[in-house]
Formats: C-alpha cells, structure tokens, sequence
C-alpha cells in the first residue's frame, strides 16, 4: 500500500510538474506573437513612412538620370531593411525554440528520472527468475536514452549549420549591394 502511495505522489508531482511546463509553453508563445505582431507593426510604419517619401521624391523628378539616381537611392536602404526584418524574425524564433527547447528538455530529463524510478521499483518485486527480462528493459532505457542523446545532439548541430546559412546569406546579400551601389 505505501509503494502505491508512493508512486501516486510521484506521478502527481510529474503532472503539476507537466502543467507548470505548459504554462511556460503558453507563456513563451504568447511573447513570441507578441514580439513578432510589434515587429510587424513597426516594420508596416516604416514601409508607409518610406513609401511615402518615395512617391515625394518621385514626383519631384524631372528627367531619366534624376529617375535612376532615384532608383539607386532606395534600393540599398530597402534591402538593409529587409535583412534588419529578416534578422529580427529569426532571432524571434530562435530565441523562442532555444527556450522551448530548454522547456521540452527539462521536462524529458524529469520523465525519465520519474519513469526509471518507477521501473527501478517495479523491478526490484520482479518475480524470480527474471533477470533477463529486467536486463531486457535496462537495456531498452539506455539504448532510448542514448537515442534522445543523439537526436538532441544533431538537432543542435542543425541548428548551428542553418544560422551560419542565414549569417553568410545575408553577408552576401549585403556584398552584392555594397559592389551594386
């Protein structure tokens, strides 16, 4: 009776546990929209802010030179901007996935602790006699932990590989711009 009391108590403890981390969750994710509605906001002002000074500009043209002199003018700044737009938004997103992650992993490290404890007790009833079958689950629990390990291992080092692809695309693109003007 104790042990199943016992065992009530940790998995309760887990699912207050689950729900906190859900809050977190909820939380992240709202601040995320939040930070990316006021980039969006903030970003449409000054495409109207822009705009407008282009159509002034445009109409204050009087010949084909002055047109293109215009042209180049508003090109650079336009796609500084959008780089500055496209930074911001990655490092949105990549802020709310590392605090994700750190959500998701936590929770997983707390799982399993839970999960191996609760086998550990389970196992150590097992009836006489089953020693391969408990050798058989220890074994399934490291080969899944050493898997996690791997995946988390890899998604990092994709992680890494896509930000130095955004960080030498928007150099690039920074480059042709600065040998274009």
């Amino acid at each position: 009776m104790f042990k199943a009391n016992e065992q009530f108590g940790q998995f309760a403890a887990v699912n207050q546990a689950a729900i906190e981390s859900l809050l977190t969750v909820a939380n992240t994710s709202l601040a995320t929209a939040e930070r990316l509605a006021a980039l969006n906001l903030n970003t449409a002002r000054s495409f109207v802010a822009d705009g407008a000074s282009a159509v002034a500009a445009l109409l204050a043209v009087k010949d084909v030179q002055g047109f293109v002199s215009l042209q180049q003018q508003f090109a650079k700044p336009a796609v500084e901007k959008a780089i500055a737009y496209s930074r911001s938004v990655y490092e949105i997103a990549s802020e709310s996935t590392n605090a994700l992650g750190q959500i998701a992993e936590g929770q997983s490290i707390e799982l399993k602790k839970t999960f191996s404890n609760a086998v550990e007790q389970s196992l150590k009833s097992a009836p006489a006699g089953s020693e391969t079958v408990v050798a058989a689950v220890k074994s399934a629990l490291a080969q899944a932990d050493s898997a996690y390990e791997t995946m988390s291992r890899q998604a990092k080092q994709a992680k890494a590989t896509i930000e130095a692809n955004v960080a030498a695309a928007n150099a690039a693109t920074l480059k042709l711009m600065s040998q274009a003007a």
